[in-house]
Formats: C-alpha cells, structure tokens, sequence
C-alpha cells in the first residue's frame, strides 16, 4: 500500500512538470521582443545624443534578441548614415523593407542615401513608393519636389510641391519653395499668392517677407518692397540681402542717411562684402564726406581685387576728387584689365592721361 501511494506520488510530481514546462518556455519566449524593444529604444536615446557608437551596439543587440525587428534595422541604417558608411545604411534599410514591404519612413531614408549617391532614378522609385504606401508621407512628397528642382524639371516638381499641398495645405517649405518656382516660371500672381498664403500662417518669416520684397521690387513696386524687406528684418536682423536691397531702394529715391544705415548693416553682418563698401562709397562722396568715401572705395577693391566696377569708382574719385591723375590711371588700367569698357575711360589711358 505505501509503495502504491510513493507511485501515485511521481506520476503526480511528473504530470505537474509537464504542465509547468510549457508555460515557462513561453515566458521566456515572451521575454525575448520585450529585451529587444528596450535596446532599440536605448538606441535611439543615444542617437539622439549624439553617440553613434552606443546607439549602435544597443540596436545590434535589439536585432540579435529579434532578428525580424524591422524598425530596429530601419534604426541600424540611420545610424550607419550618420557614420557616414552609406552602404552599410542602403543594407540595414533595405533589410527593414524585406521584412516590412510597407514602410515608408524606411523607403524615405533609402532615397536620401540614393542620392547622396547619386542614385536619382533609385531615389525617386523609392519616394513614389512611399508616397503609394502613405498619400500622406508629406517627406517623401518634399524630397521628390527637391529632388525633380535638382534636375530642373520644374514641371515635375510644382506638381510634386502641389501634391503635398493638398494633403498639408499649411507646409510652410511647400508654400516657400512652390512660391519660388513660379516666380522662375513668371508666373508672378502665383508666386505672390503663394507666399501671400505662407505669410498667413507664419507671419515672421523672413524669407517669405524676403521674397515678397524681391517681386514687389521686380514689379517696381519700390514702397511695398520696402515695406517687405523691413518686415524680413524685423524677423531677422542678420539678413543681409534684406538690408542690402533696401539700402538700394533708399538710394534709388535720395535718402542717403537712410542707406548708409542698411549699408553698415550689411557690413556688421558681413563685413567682407565689397559691394557693400563700394555703394557707401558712392554715399559718401555724394554727401561730401570725402576720407570715408576714399576708405571705402579702397576697401573694396581690397577685398575684391577682380571687382571692376569697384576700380572704376575709385578711379574716377581719384580723378575728380583729389586731383591725383596717377592714381586715377592705376585703377582705369585695372578696371580695363579685368574687362571693364568706357570710352572715356579708354581715352585717357590711351593718352596716358595727357
């Protein structure tokens, strides 16, 4: 009787293995995508912190615990791009597509490498690809706007730009860029609608207020243009095309203070812009303030010595300013050199200033 109860004992003792094992297995199974989405997540900290090296040994583990981690190879492929190891990341993409077809964030960065590469016909299959998974992967519709501007199928890419716009009616780089290919186009009422549009949405943005003052300037409209470009500046005070074109707008209708003020401007910014001396040159002699005048034509030229005009400016307030014909004949032989064409000028240095 005893040995019949020690029996019955590990018979039960053996079907309670039976049933346990089973359940253990599929904790441990569990326990595997569980390890391998806190890797990828530890990886994707580290790139954004900016240790590429890190990142990427946590996402190697992630896909070691999941080898059909998909977003975790997408990941392995962003990392490598920034290494800078380009077949490595067209690899690791590729490897994400083959487990998820349907992934357009993945086919998105492939393009990207494609055309770093130089692989457009490559890249544009992979962005129309993306755009058929998702008609709403506003990336995929930007990039192939820019990528039909670099071959300069404007067709192609205001259609692109369109596209987007349709989904994401206030993108502003959309609205920016398809406001620019109308104006190549001369399509102006477009372009001024457009970035009318964009101005709207985003009212300091200096370079929508940038472009509307280049197209009221091209339509001769010099006090909207200006109104523009204050606007650009008041945006973005380092701007310097802005206060650049506006100097010009206040030289153009007599008020030399004024200029002069966006010409320093310019030059705080960017002090080597030569074409900036010259024009205070210009100021400065109109207004009589001859030792500013003559520093500025000199600058100029000394820091752009193929500026012809630069050369000519100077000559002639050599000329007519200090009397110094020497001088004056040293910069029209300079500015003749370099291409430039004057009769005048041609004379006395044929004459040898005689």
């Amino acid at each position: 009787m005893n040995r019949l109860l020690q029996h019955n004992a590990i018979l039960l003792f053996s079907l309670c293995l039976t049933v346990v094992s089973p359940l253990v297995l599929v904790s441990k199974a569990a326990e595997q995508p569980d390890a391998a989405q806190r890797q990828y997540e530890r990886g994707a900290t580290l790139l954004r912190k900016g240790d590429l090296a890190a990142a990427s040994d946590a996402v190697r583990k992630a896909i070691e615990l999941n080898p059909s981690f998909a977003e975790a190879h997408h990941l392995l492929g962003m990392i490598a791009f920034k290494e800078r190891k380009a077949t490595q990341a067209v690899d690791a993409f590729l490897q994400a597509l083959k487990l998820k077809p349907a992934y357009p964030d993945a086919l998105n960065d492939l393009a990207e490498v494609y055309l770093i590469r130089g692989k457009s016909a490559e890249a544009e299959q992979a962005l129309k690809r993306a755009t058929e998974i998702d008609p709403k992967h506003a990336d995929s519709y930007f990039d192939l706007a820019r990528l039909y501007e670099q071959r300069r199928d404007v067709a192609a890419a205001t259609r692109a730009y369109r596209s987007l716009l349709t989904v994401y009616p206030s993108h502003h780089g959309a609205l920016y860029n398809l406001a620019l290919l109308y104006e190549v186009q001369g399509d102006s009422p477009g372009a001024r609608e457009t970035v009318g549009r964009l101005l709207k949405l985003d009212p300091k943005n200096a370079d929508a207020w940038y472009l509307a003052g280049r197209m009221a300037e091209k339509n001769n409209d010099l006090a909207e243009a200006a109104h523009s470009y204050r606007q650009a500046i008041a945006a973005k005070p380092s701007l310097v095309d802005a206060h650049y074109n506006l100097a010009f707008i206040h030289r153009s209708q007599d008020r030399p203070i004024e200029a002069e003020r966006e010409f320093l401007e310019v030059l705080r910014y960017r002090p080597e812009y030569a074409e900036a001396h010259m024009n205070l040159g210009v100021i400065y002699t109109g207004l009589n303030r001859l030792e500013e005048a003559e520093h500025s034509y000199e600058r100029a030229v000394e820091l752009k010595p193929e500026y012809a005009e630069g050369h000519y400016n100077l000559g002639v307030f050599y000329e007519l300013h200090r009397k110094d014909l020497p001088k004056a004949l040293v910069q029209y032989r300079t500015y003749l050199d370099l291409g430039g064409r004057d009769d005048r000028v041609e004379r006395i240095v044929g004459s040898g200033g005689r």
